[in-house]
C-alpha cells in the first residue's frame, strides 16, 4: 500500500514539471505585476536612465546646431565717444606757442550682416561733433556736425567663397545630430535586447522555481514513506538518512532558485525603472517555433539598417565636406571690395542731416583685395591630413562592413545551433520521464528503493532545467540575430524621430 501511494506522488510530479513549469501561471500572485513582453519594452523606451541620458546628446547636437546659425544674425554696434584735447601747436617761435582746443563727440550705431555666399554687408551712420578755437577769419569752422551714411561690401571670390564653406560649421553640426540620433537608436537597441533577455531570463527562472517547489514536495513524500517504511521493517533505518539528505539538498535547491528569482527581479526593475520590493510575474511565453532565416537577406538588411554603420557613414559625409572646404582654404584670398557713403557737414545737426539725405555729397569706391602666403604649406597639410582622414574613415566603414556581416553569420549560426538544443533537450527530458516511469514501476515489484526512485527524479529535474535554459536560450538567439541584422526596432514595433530630442532642447531654453 505505501509503494502505490508513493507511485501515485511521483506520477503527480510528471504532471507538474511537465505542464506546469513549461506553460507557466498565467496570473501573478497578490502584490506582483503582471508584465507582458511588449509593456516592458515601452516602459524601457520610456524610463530607463541610460536610454534618457543618450538623448541629452542628440539635444546639445541640436543647440549645437542653434549656436552655429547664429552666424547669421545681424551685428548691431553703437558707440558714443567724448574726446576733450589741449594741445600745443607747432611754431618756430618758442615763446608764446599757440594752444589747440578741441571737444569731439562721436555717436556711430551701426550693423553688419554675414551673407551666405561668404560676404559680408555693412551700414554704418557715423556722427561727428567739432568744437574747436580755430579762427573763422580763416575759414575754418570752429562748431559743427559731420555725419556719413556708409554702405560697404565685401565678397570673398576664390578662399572662403561659397554656401559650403560658409555654412561648414552649422552643416558639420547636422551631421554631428545626425550621428547622435544614429548613437541614441544604438543605445536603445542595446537596452530593447537586455529586456527581452532578461524578461525571458525571469521567465525561466520562475519555471525553474516550480520545478525545484515540486522536487521538494516529492522527496519530502519520500522521507515520509520511508520512515513509515522503516517503522514497518521494511527497510533497514540507514535509508531515512538517504531520504533526509535527499530533502535537504531539494531545499537548498529551492532557495537557490528564488534567489536567482529575486536577484532577476530586482535586475529588471532598475531596468525598467520600477519601484523596488516587487514582484513581476512575466505573461508572454518564450517562442518555440522553429524561425526561419535567410543569412544573405539578412546581412543586407543589417548593412542598411545597423545605426552604428549609419553613424560612421554620416562621420564620413562630414569628413569629406571638410576636406572640400580645406580644399578651398589653398586658393589665393582675393576679395571684392566696395562702398558707398553720403555725406554731409553743418553747424547745426538738422543741417548736417539734410546735406546727408540729399545726396549732394557721395562717395563711392570699389576694389580688390589680394594675399597669398608664400609656399602656403599651412592650408596645404590641413587639405592633406582631411585627405588622409577620408581615407581612414573609409577603412573604417569597410571594417564595420565585414564585422557586421561576420555577426550576422555568427548570429544565424548561433540560432540553428540553440534550436537544435532545445530539440536535443526536449527529447531528453522526454526520456527522463519515461525513465522515472520504468523506476516507478521498479519500486511497485520491489526492484528500486526509494533512494533509487529520487535519484532518477534528479535527473528528470536536471534535464528539465536543460529544457528552460534552452528555450531561454533560443529566444536569446533571436534577439541577438535581429540585434545584429538591425531589425530589433522594427519587430517590436518602435520608430524614432528627432522631436524628442528638440522637445528636450526647447525645454531647457525655459
Amino acid at each position: 500500500m505505501p509503494s502505490y501511494h508513493f507511485s501515485s506522488r511521483i506520477l503527480f510530479f510528471i504532471v507538474m514539471v511537465s505542464g506546469s513549469c513549461l506553460f507557466g501561471h498565467a496570473d501573478a500572485e497578490d502584490g506582483s505585476l503582471n508584465l507582458t513582453l511588449k509593456q516592458a519594452i515601452t516602459m524601457a523606451v520610456e524610463k530607463n536612465l541610460d536610454v534618457k541620458a543618450e538623448l541629452y546628446n542628440s539635444a546639445m547636437a541640436e543647440a549645437d546646431i542653434r549656436k552655429n546659425s547664429g552666424m547669421y544674425d545681424p551685428l548691431l554696434s553703437f558707440l558714443v565717444n567724448y574726446e576733450n584735447s589741449t594741445t600745443q601747436l607747432p611754431s618756430i617761435f618758442l615763446a608764446g606757442t599757440p594752444l589747440s582746443r578741441e571737444k569731439i563727440l562721436q555717436i556711430n550705431p551701426g550693423i553688419n550682416q554675414l551673407i551666405p555666399s561668404g560676404g559680408a554687408l555693412g551700414l554704418v551712420f557715423d556722427n561727428t561733433w567739432n568744437q574747436n578755437n580755430s579762427s573763422p577769419e580763416r575759414g575754418f569752422l570752429n562748431d559743427y556736425w559731420q555725419s556719413q551714411l556708409a554702405l560697404t561690401f565685401t565678397q570673398p571670390l576664390l578662399k572662403n567663397f561659397g554656401r559650403e564653406t560658409t555654412e561648414l560649421n552649422i552643416s558639420v553640426a547636422k551631421y554631428n545630430k545626425e550621428g547622435a540620433l544614429d548613437q541614441f537608436k544604438t543605445k536603445l537597441i542595446d537596452t530593447i535586447a537586455q529586456v527581452r533577455t532578461q524578461y525571458f531570463q525571469l521567465n525561466s527562472l520562475r519555471e525553474d522555481l516550480e520545478v525545484k517547489k515540486t522536487s521538494l514536495m516529492l522527496a519530502e513524500k519520500i522521507l515520509n514513506d520511508t520512515r513509515a517504511q522503516v517503522k514497518a521493517g521494511v527497510l533497514p533505518a540507514m535509508e531515512i538518512l538517504n531520504a533526509q539528505f535527499g530533502v535537504a539538498s531539494m531545499q537548498k535547491n529551492l532557495i537557490d532558485a528564488e534567489r536567482a528569482v529575486k536577484d532577476q527581479v530586482d535586475s529588471l526593475q532598475v531596468l525598467l525603472q520600477l519601484p523596488a520590493g516587487g514582484d513581476i510575474v512575466p505573461v508572454d511565453k518564450p517562442l518555440r517555433d522553429e524561425y526561419a532565416v535567410d543569412e544573405a537577406a539578412s546581412i543586407r538588411k543589417a548593412l542598411t539598417e545597423r545605426s552604428d554603420l549609419k553613424q560612421l557613414l554620416t562621420t564620413l559625409k562630414a569628413t569629406e565636406l571638410q576636406s572640400r572646404v580645406a580644399g578651398h582654404q589653398t586658393l589665393p584670398d582675393l576679395s571684392f571690395i566696395a562702398s558707398a557713403a553720403l555725406t554731409g557737414l553743418g553747424k547745426s545737426y538738422s543741417r548736417d542731416t539734410d546735406k546727408v539725405v540729399s545726396g549732394d555729397y557721395p562717395i563711392w569706391a570699389v576694389g580688390l583685395q589680394f594675399s597669398y602666403p608664400l609656399g602656403n604649406q599651412t592650408a596645404e597639410n590641413e587639405y592633406i591630413k582631411s585627405k588622409l582622414r577620408i581615407g581612414q574613415t573609409q577603412t573604417q566603414v569597410k571594417s564595420l562592413e565585414d564585422t557586421i556581416a561576420n555577426e550576422v553569420r555568427n548570429a544565424v549560426r548561433a540560432l540553428k545551433s540553440s534550436y537544435k538544443q532545445l530539440d536535443v533537450t526536449t527529447r531528453g527530458s522526454a526520456y527522463a520521464e519515461e525513465r522515472l516511469h520504468a523506476y516507478i514501476k521498479k519500486n511497485q515489484v520491489g526492484l528500486a528503493t526509494a533512494k533509487d526512485v529520487l535519484d532518477v527524479e534528479n535527473d528528470l529535474v536536471t534535464a528539465k532545467g536543460n529544457q528552460i535554459r534552452a528555450l531561454a536560450d533560443y529566444n536569446n538567439a533571436i534577439t541577438a540575430l535581429w540585434k545584429a541584422s538591425g531589425e530589433l526596432l522594427e519587430r517590436e514595433g518602435i520608430t524614432l524621430n528627432q522631436k524628442d530630442a528638440d522637445s528636450l532642447y526647447e525645454k531647457s531654453r525655459d
